[in-house]
């Protein structure tokens, strides 16, 4: 498969990351803590600022990470079982968002681990400096590995194909759309807009962000199987 098409694929990838609300949910609650304590305005842009390098970073170590596994694994084209089982647990994730990814309650609280959620609430209250901010975003992407690894594996898996170069472009175009939404809230923030009409956004759109995520989720994993196993592309 081209460049392009490689890189495309990263980049729907990276969306479906995009839409996954865990870390949102850390910064919004990260903010109304600032704005509640009377932070200035240029404090809480400097530790939601803090908040997204580190859930970059953190999105990048992975990314990175796995692609290294695979490199050291298979080389630069891993086996059709391995596609094949990437295509499963895209489908299974996909599924998995689609029943369990919201709790069946008002609100937007996620179907996460109740021990992962408390400690996460805990620490954005607790946050004062940049660099504990900088810890929580990174991890708050860790406390969504159950969602984010496929997304995450698939991409992976076409990293290794690139040349070098293409490699680490492809690194940094996922990192930074996979963020687009946090970047997107902090915008909204810095301009003035209240976090009450965010929150309300998100919880009125809900359910489309958790039907796109699970169809996109499984239209990748549709095409990856069509196109890597029963057509042997890439």
């Amino acid at each position: 498969m081209s460049i392009l098409a490689s890189l495309s694929i990263i980049a729907l990838a990276a969306l479906i990351h995009a839409s996954f609300q865990l870390s949102i949910s850390v910064l919004t609650l990260l903010s109304g803590h600032a704005i509640g304590a009377r932070h200035s305005r240029a404090r809480v842009l400097k530790l939601t600022s803090s908040f997204i390098a580190g859930a970059v970073i953190m999105t990048l170590l992975l990314l990175a990470t796995l692609s290294l596994v695979i490199l050291n694994l298979f080389g630069g084209d891993a086996p059709q079982i391995v596609w094949a089982s990437a295509s499963g647990l895209m489908i299974g994730v996909g599924v998995a968002v689609w029943l369990y990814y919201y709790r069946k309650e008002q609100g937007t609280s996620l179907w996460i681990p109740r021990s992962i959620a408390l400690f996460l609430t805990k620490r954005t209250k607790a946050t004062k400096q940049s660099a504990e901010s900088f810890s929580l975003g990174m991890m708050s992407v860790v406390g969504e590995l159950l969602f984010i690894i496929a997304p995450l594996l698939l991409s992976a898996l076409v990293l290794v194909q690139l040349p070098a170069v293409w490699q680490l472009f492809g690194i940094l175009t996922y990192a930074f759309i996979s963020a687009i939404t946090l970047f997107s809230v902090w915008v909204l923030i810095g301009s003035g807009h209240k976090l009450s009409r965010i929150q309300k956004w998100r919880e009125e759109n809900k359910g489309f962000l958790q039907f796109a995520a699970g169809a996109g989720l499984i239209i990748l994993a549709i095409f990856t199987y069509v196109f890597k196993i029963v057509g042997n592309g890439f």
